[in-house]
């Protein structure tokens, strides 16, 4: 079914008495005012059932479910007013987080340092904090090769830019004295340290912070967990040995909050739960899940380790990827990759004891908003196959309800937020405890597919490109979705596939379009909203210095700019080292 011109999208709330979360416009006087969009008719949920709206400004019922008529999601107004800020602080009194205070002479032990985030933070932290010491485990044969691969991978980046012309002829020395390899793997045990390294951050490190994962979506089930389960409790049962440590960060995704629906808050997951979308908090409503079978980390991992032996050599990868996938659906998660994730945070709140934890749940990372260079990114990620596949004429089709959210986030903002976050609760006076961030825009500042692909193809379609191609058409239904690709890119080859071996090079470039957008449908119809009260009170606490140089406020990025201006410049730039995308 073709969803053109589709209309709003409604999503679905639990019943105020079960999620225990008043509701969000009780303190708010102007709610008919925001909600006078009168005779709009609503998309609702996977049954493609319309709704019109009847009573504005009041809910309404549907299969016991309460909903806004409203064009825009409840909690966007909760968030976004300044009323409910200046409730919560008073701004002319607010001296801040402390967070240059408290990074002064820190130092930090990251695993991840290489990767697009892992870069980031080291390099937001040396250029705007006086921060200690910064040891980065890489994997090498030796310390040699790990310096190597700090000077090629890290260092030389461009993304050092702004640090080079801070220092000058003294930068190679001012990041000798602060960056410190280390060579190990988080895949092994004791991380693959030597034990003279290992001695010495346990003596001196202040803050961890657990940035390395495997993040393909569809890897190999034992992969994932050795690398996403595994190797995140070798990292706290190491924490827990450092004499000074304030703090534990864990880099998670949104994700692992599975096929919820409606308000996901931040809270922790508990080792056990599910992400069955009938999965209920409330444990006096809670039968649906409570006959479910409870996920149990040994049985994974036993499970993977029998189908690795199980498997002929030649049939293991794919056994193992397609084990992952059934595990994923069967306990409620999109993909094997956001169940491991969720798997990782399940078993560092149960073996943390004292230890500080703080997770960071971005959701879709993309380049950078500002700093240090609008457009920068390290890797072909999420949306960037999509952007690359329509600029080159190949992707004529998406499968997606063009009003949902993308829910994309630059790197800076994520960099930025982790580390106000880290200067809050690595104080003294914070007591040993969880807390979680949700790093989102889909609430504060919406961008809705249609919207991207209206952007995408300006880009495309400008006056200084020669191309021509159509915009993007959206399906909710793979088969409609799929016949409509082929037929279009059978006209693109002028209808002659069958000729000079031609069939070859159109069934794989239907069978691309086809991966790619399976791949990436969980987003596309995804109905949940990710609460990000914990982030716009961080927002509230930092001082206006440190709201300028440590920018978290999504509010402020405009959308078409972004992407006109930086992302798919810094993609072409970047990712496909200064070759234009085009048809």
């Amino acid at each position: 079914m073709l969803l053109t011109q589709n209309p709003s999208f409604c999503l679905s709330y639990k019943k105020c008495e079960k999620t225990k979360v008043s509701h969000p416009f009780n303190k708010f006087t102007n709610f008919q005012l925001f909600c006078k969009t009168n005779d709009i008719p609503l998309f609702h949920n996977n049954e493609n059932k319309y709704l019109t709206r009847n009573n504005a400004g009041k809910m309404a019922v549907y299969n016991g479910y309460h909903y806004f008529p409203t064009l825009h999601h409840p909690l966007e107004l909760e968030l976004t007013t300044s009323a409910l800020q200046t409730e919560l602080y008073d701004k002319d009194e607010n001296d801040g987080i402390g967070i240059v205070e408290f990074f002064e002479g820190k130092n930090i032990f990251i695993t991840g340092g290489t990767g697009l985030l892992g870069k980031a933070f080291i390099e937001k932290v040396l250029r705007s904090t006086s921060v200690g010491k910064i040891y980065i485990l890489i994997k090498a044969d030796d310390k040699g090769s790990a310096r190597d691969r700090l000077d090629k991978e890290i260092i030389s980046s461009e993304l050092f830019k702004c640090l080079r012309e801070k220092h000058g002829d003294s930068l190679e020395e001012f990041l000798k004295e602060k960056l410190i390899p280390v060579v190990g793997n988080i895949c092994e045990p004791n991380l693959g340290m030597d034990s003279k390294d290992a001695l010495v951050i346990k003596k001196e490190v202040d803050v961890i912070i657990q940035s390395a994962a495997s993040t393909t979506l569809n890897e190999r089930y034992d992969i994932l967990l050795d690398m996403n389960v595994n190797a995140p409790q070798r990292l706290m049962r190491f924490a827990k040995t450092c004499k000074h440590l304030k703090l534990f960060v864990h880099i998670s995704t949104a994700y692992v909050n599975g096929r919820k629906e409606g308000l996901i808050l931040e809270k922790p997951l508990m080792m056990g739960e599910n992400g069955r979308k009938d999965n209920n908090d409330d444990e006096d409503n809670c039968t649906s899940s409570n006959s479910f079978p409870r996920l149990d980390l040994a049985d994974e991992i036993s499970l993977a380790m029998k189908a690795c032996r199980a498997s002929p050599e030649y049939d293991v990868a794919k056994d193992l990827k397609r084990l992952g996938q059934e595990r994923a659906d069967l306990y409620g998660w999109y993909n094997a990759y956001h169940l491991t994730k969720a798997m990782a945070e399940m078993v560092l709140n149960e073996m943390r004891e004292n230890t500080p934890l703080l997770i960071i749940r971005p959701t879709v990372i993309e380049s950078s908003y500002k700093e240090p260079c609008p457009g920068w990114i390290q890797g072909n990620r999420m949306f960037d196959p999509v952007i690359i596949s329509y600029g080159k004429g190949q992707l004529p089709a998406f499968l997606a309800n063009p009003q949902e959210h993308m829910d994309i986030i630059p790197v800076d903002i994520v960099v930025n937020s982790t580390i106000a976050a880290i200067a809050k609760h690595g104080s003294t006076h914070y007591k040993p405890q969880i807390n979680v961030y949700h790093v989102a825009s889909g609430v504060a500042n919406p961008l809705r597919f249609s919207e991207f692909f209206e952007i995408i193809h300006k880009y495309f379609n400008s006056s200084s490109s020669k191309n021509n191609i159509r915009k993007i058409k959206c399906f909710n239904d793979f088969n409609d979705f799929s016949k409509y690709t082929r037929d279009v890119i059978s006209q693109v080859h002028g209808g002659a596939v069958k000729i000079n071996g031609a069939v070859k090079r159109y069934k794989a470039k239907v069978m691309y379009a086809e991966q790619l957008c399976k791949m990436y449908e969980f987003i596309g119809f995804f109905q949940g909203r990710f609460h990000t009260g914990n982030t716009q009170k961080l927002l509230t606490e930092m001082s206006e210095e440190e709201q300028l140089d440590f920018e978290i406020d999504v509010k402020n990025i405009d959308w078409t700019k972004y992407f006109l201006e930086a992302h798919i410049p810094g993609l072409e730039k970047y990712v496909l080292s200064g070759i234009k995308i085009s048809a």
